[in-house]
């Protein structure tokens, strides 16, 4: 396992080097560009597409369906451990939030560009149709679907039940925490419930879920955004200082801003998947008469993700100050910063 890991930390350094993201931002510029700033002229019209669907459009799930399918990869996962990893202290720090800013801004324009880019390059490029579903297989897997998610649903499980690992079951060789392994039953069922019904199913289960869940997280970060108001001055600050390299870390300034700016930018389309190609295939099952419309639609997602809930989770952090704790990783900088904050309130 430990090779593995070695191996997918590598692939991770590669896939997610300066580069890419170039090529991923440089796009949404010129995208934007070309599109005249969909995303801020078309933004109302956007959310109004979002809860209205077309009934009488083909495809197999409505509009809201789709949203919510490609939502249920993201909002999570990526809000809760992307946006703790890249404002950690051993990442971008709170400037890394700004560039995560600057990535759903322009990955926005990406995601509403995905009629264009199917019908703009010809049936002679079909072939990467082919590479697209390979990578994209080997993504869903070992990047941004069921092995972070699983591991981000098991650390914080373990860290609210057991985190002392006092009890555990020995499976082949390695202890588990019983509380991971109920967890891991009770998950491979549901999931399996859910998937084996396909897109249907799974569109109508994530039109549930889905805004529940959203709304449940959205609010909990209100209350302890609104409680600990005091602090959002100075979080802010924090925020705009690190992303440009007022503040530096060690390296100096421009290596500052160089980290923020990676870490934001990699996390920001690890969380809203703008640019990797996935809100797509939810949306080409929407059933609509005008894919440019849905087009719309599915840039809310982007909009919803990272502007709203990663906004959210962010700042609670770095209000917090969970963000400078070395001692902490991933899920466990959210964990410690809404159990912060919402102490506070109860404790009050």
């Amino acid at each position: 396992m430990e090779k593995l890991t070695k191996i997918l930390e590598k692939i991770d350094n590669l896939v997610w080097g300066l580069p890419l993201i170039i090529l991923i931002i440089v796009t949404g510029i010129m995208l934007t560009i070309r599109l005249r700033g969909i995303q801020i002229r078309h933004l109302g019209k956007a959310l109004k597409y979002m809860v209205k669907n077309e009934e009488d459009g083909e495809g197999e799930v409505t509009s809201f369906g789709a949203l919510c399918t490609a939502l249920s990869a993201t909002i999570g996962t990526g809000n809760i451990v992307g946006v703790a990893t890249a404002v950690g202290i051993l990442a971008g720090g709170p400037g890394a939030l700004f560039w995560m800013w600057v990535a759903a801004f322009f990955g926005m324009a990406t995601k509403y560009a995905f009629y264009y880019i199917e019908n703009g390059m010809g049936s002679k490029w079909k072939w990467l149709a082919k590479v697209f579903a390979f990578f994209g297989a080997c993504v869903g897997l070992f990047g941004i679907g069921t092995f972070t998610q699983v591991n981000g649903i098991a650390t914080a499980v373990q860290s609210f039940f057991d985190p002392d690992k006092t009890n555990t079951v020995n499976i082949f060789g390695t202890d588990y925490s019983i509380a991971i392994v109920i967890t891991a039953v009770v998950l491979t069922i549901c999931v399996g419930l859910v998937v084996i019904g396909g897109i249907k199913r799974i569109a109508k289960v994530s039109e549930f879920v889905v805004p529940f869940m959203a709304i449940i997280y959205i609010v909990s970060a209100l209350t302890l955004i609104i409680s600990n108001i005091q602090l959002l001055p100075g979080a802010i600050k924090a925020v705009v200082y690190g992303a440009f390299g007022i503040r530096p870390i060690a390296g100096g300034a421009i290596a500052s801003i160089a980290i923020s700016m990676q870490k934001g930018v990699a996390r920001g389309i690890f969380s809203n998947e703008a640019g990797l190609g996935s809100a797509p295939i939810a949306s080409a099952a929407a059933k609509t008469k005008d894919t440019v419309r849905q087009g719309l639609v599915t840039m809310t997602g982007t909009f919803i993700d990272t502007i709203i809930v990663c906004t959210m989770t962010g700042l609670s952090i770095v209000m917090m100050g969970s963000w400078a704790n070395e001692n902490l990783e991933g899920v466990q900088v959210t964990t410690d910063a809404f159990q912060k904050g919402l102490y506070f309130i109860s404790d009050n």
